[in-house]
């Protein structure tokens, strides 16, 4: 009975066979009465019928533009980072190997350019194969699978995955109306246009969407260079990308490639010496992985996530966060910023120097703002944005705030205490008022009780330095660094040398509103939630709320720009791939600090390293370029600084505790091989800060800083030194 129930399955499937070879015969002379005369009056009612339900179908196909990467770019042109849903650089036909334009029709259309968009003779062999010998034997035209990938695509873009239709997944409705799109398409456009189009949207890998794409990352090179070999391998990939990836099958790939390089042969597109050195040639990859976001930046990892965070928060970029997710990933955008390369190398060589292998995780950072401008021209950090072993990795940037001004996030720390580097503020102000650089205070006052008489017109002073009244709220009385400087003194020496009683005594004599304004005219905020910081709390004067070094150094780039503020900007343009631009940041500058104001402030602050606080920092660096700064140490000695600038360019260095809470103390430390009893700003963010400086000061404009008016001025009997 068993051979008998074979013969008779064999008997059935080929009487199906036989009459689906009928029917499909059927089709295909309804497909070319379509194609040939679909005015004709068909010899049948069925047929007829046919031929007007297919020219009933829609025929309008919108080809939009494909899916592209977007690039972010250095200032001076070196790339940053690449984002992609799909890894795609469009090129023109002229643009690519003649080798790939006919290994892609000897594989997938030898009849490309005879038909009219569906080959009813390609169709009829495939089927009759399929039915008669029970194969799997495919008929989609270049310009058929030209159709699907912009459906699918335009699917994708719209971020509707779930209607994408594979071709197995197709149905009878599905092909019907392939074909007559495909038909369509090509009334509209040439074959060279159809096939650049299809070589731009095909899928070759996960990282590798059109032939230039498939070229840099199988080959590290480029369409137009592609060569045979390459070229056929490529080719034969589109028909099953994971089937023929040479990358894992390389011997599935092999046998591909050299089929359709029997196809190139056969069909005249080649010659046999060609065919014969191709073919002898194994499977030469040289893959550059595909390198996608900020994680996988070339350079400024930070950086570039600040700036995509601009864009993603920006309602200029789109209504919503979909629409601008789609615009950075899919539209083929170039970003161009405002970051120097030269610039940033240095400023990450230093930051990763400055704590060496680093197993407690100390941070370190650099930014740099360009006064006049604002643009910001570095931003780096001593950190990896994705764990590494060995590595310190954080994905928060040190240098910038937590959110803007919206509440938007940033992905920023959100600031560190800035310590001394708060007193100019208020040095500021005592120039502002009218008082002498050099007049004379008292910073023997330890003690500011509850009760003291601040003077305030728009608020209340809140605090107290007053060990007694500890039970009451009161901190204790107010400490220097050294003995030393509990004395009457100039109040520039007071500042140049960071003496907190200075600070003090200064205070007295202003009021606090005048401090307030100072400190919000230069853009200083509260690194964590943009609020303003109250400088009616006295804390404030020495530093007490973290501050993002981004707004620090642009603060101090106020003074340098002689009381100008500048907005900091990171994106100079953005254009997309048909040269439309779309808006990007401009130097937006207003007054802030009156010029001579500014001038006596950075009189003395380049004392601080002549003869100040700095004075142990690198000398050299002052005899290169006129350069002012002033450091700063939190109370725990957890965060350290040096803010200095020069005419062309401001920089914060920043060194010290960057983990959650902050509140490591920087005492009893290691670092980098060295021990520290605490940590001063002079001895790690100087060096860091005046290393990099003496490297890129000369790169841009440093001018001497004009002097304050002589008025400013009193005189002064020399200062004696500090008793010990």
């Amino acid at each position: 009975m068993a051979p008998k129930k074979r013969w008779g399955s064999r008997l059935a499937a080929a009487l199906w066979r036989l009459v689906g070879f009928v029917a499909v015969s059927a089709i295909c002379g309804v497909l070319a009465a379509s194609l040939v005369a679909p005015s004709v009056a068909a010899a049948g009612m069925t047929v007829s019928t046919s031929i007007t339900f297919f020219n009933s179908l829609p025929g309008d196909l919108t080809v939009d533009p494909p899916s592209q990467a977007t690039k972010m770019v250095t200032a001076d042109g070196q790339p940053i980072a690449t984002f992609y849903a799909e890894n795609r650089v469009r090129v023109t036909l002229d643009q690519m190997s003649p080798f790939i334009k006919d290994a892609i029709v000897a594989i997938e259309d030898s009849r490309f350019y005879e038909h009219g968009g569906v080959d009813p003779q390609g169709i009829l062999r495939a089927l009759t194969f399929n039915f008669t010998q029970g194969g799997r034997q495919g008929a989609s035209t270049l310009t058929q699978q030209y159709v699907t990938n912009i459906i699918n695509e335009s699917y994708l873009s719209a971020d509707q995955g779930q209607q994408v239709v594979l071709s197995g997944q197709k149905s009878v409705g599905d092909k019907v109306r392939e074909m007559k799109l495909a038909i369509e398409l090509e009334k509209k456009f040439t074959k060279d246009q159809i096939l650049e189009g299809y070589l731009n949207i095909v899928f070759f890998n996960r990282d590798a969407y059109g032939i230039e794409a498939a070229a840099r990352h199988f080959f590290s090179s480029s369409a137009k260079d592609l060569t045979l070999p390459q070229a056929a391998l490529l080719a034969g990939l589109v028909n099953s990308p994971t089937f023929y990836d040479p990358a894992v099958h390389p011997e599935n790939s092999l046998q591909r490639r050299n089929q359709v390089l029997g196809n190139m042969l056969e069909q005249r597109k080649i010659t046999r010496a060609e065919h014969d050195a191709a073919a002898a040639t194994g499977v030469e990859l040289k893959i550059t992985p595909g390198r996608q976001g900020c994680a996988a930046a070339v350079i400024a990892p930070y950086f570039c996530d600040y700036v995509s965070h601009l864009i993603l928060n920006n309602p200029a970029y789109g209504a919503d966060l979909n629409d601008r997710e789609r615009l950075l990933y899919r539209g083929g955008l170039t970003i161009v910023t405002t970051l120097d390369s030269r610039l940033q190398a240095a400023a990450q060589a230093q930051v990763d120097a400055t704590a060496g292998a680093n197993p407690d995780k100390w941070g370190a950072s650099l930014v740099t703002i360009q006064p006049g401008s604002g643009r910001i021209l570095a931003m780096a950090q001593n950190t990896v944005f994705l764990p590494a072993e060995g590595k310190f990795d954080t994905q928060l940037n040190f240098n910038v705030d937590s959110k803007d001004a919206n509440g938007n996030d940033l992905n920023g720390a959100g600031g560190f205490q800035p310590g001394s580097t708060m007193k100019p503020f208020t040095f500021a102000e005592w120039l502002n008022e009218g008082k002498p650089i050099n007049a004379v205070i008292d910073a023997s006052r330890r003690t500011y009780p509850l009760d003291f008489p601040w003077r305030s017109s728009c608020g209340k002073v809140l605090g107290a330095y007053n060990t007694a009244q500890r039970n009451e709220g009161a901190a204790d009385d107010l400490q220097n660094n050294d003995p030393g400087y509990y004395r009457p003194m100039p109040v520039n020496y007071g500042l140049y040398n960071s003496i907190n009683t200075a600070t003090f005594a200064e205070a007295t004599q202003l009021d606090f509103c005048g401090i307030q304004k100072m400190v919000d005219a230069v853009g200083i905020h509260s690194g964590l939630d943009g609020a303003q910081v109250n400088m009616h709390q006295l804390g404030n004067l020495l530093g007490a709320i973290g501050v993002a070094p981004l707004h620090l150094a642009n603060a101090f780039a106020t003074f340098s720009n002689d009381g100008r503020y500048c907005t900091p900007i990171a994106i100079a343009d953005v254009s997309d791939p048909a040269g439309r631009h779309h808006p990007a940041e401009s130097s937006q500058c207003r007054a802030a600090v009156k010029p001579e104001v500014a001038r006596g402030v950075n009189a003395v602050l380049q004392d601080v390293l002549k003869m100040g606080s700095g004075v142990y920092i690198n000398p050299k660096v002052q005899s290169k370029v006129p350069v002012a700064a002033k450091t700063g140490t939190s109370n725990n000695n957890g965060a350290t600084w040096v803010t200095g600038y020069t005419s062309g360019l401001a920089t914060a260095s920043f060194f010290g505790d960057t983990l959650e809470g902050q509140q490591r103390a920087g005492q009893n430390v290691t670092i980098n091989g060295n021990f520290y009893k605490s940590i001063d700003g002079y001895m790690l963010a100087g060096p860091q800060w005046a290393n990099y400086m003496m490297e890129v000061a000369g790169l841009y404009p440093a001018e001497p800083f004009p002097a304050p008016p002589p008025s400013m001025y009193v005189p002064q009997q020399p200062t004696p030194a500090p008793s010990r």
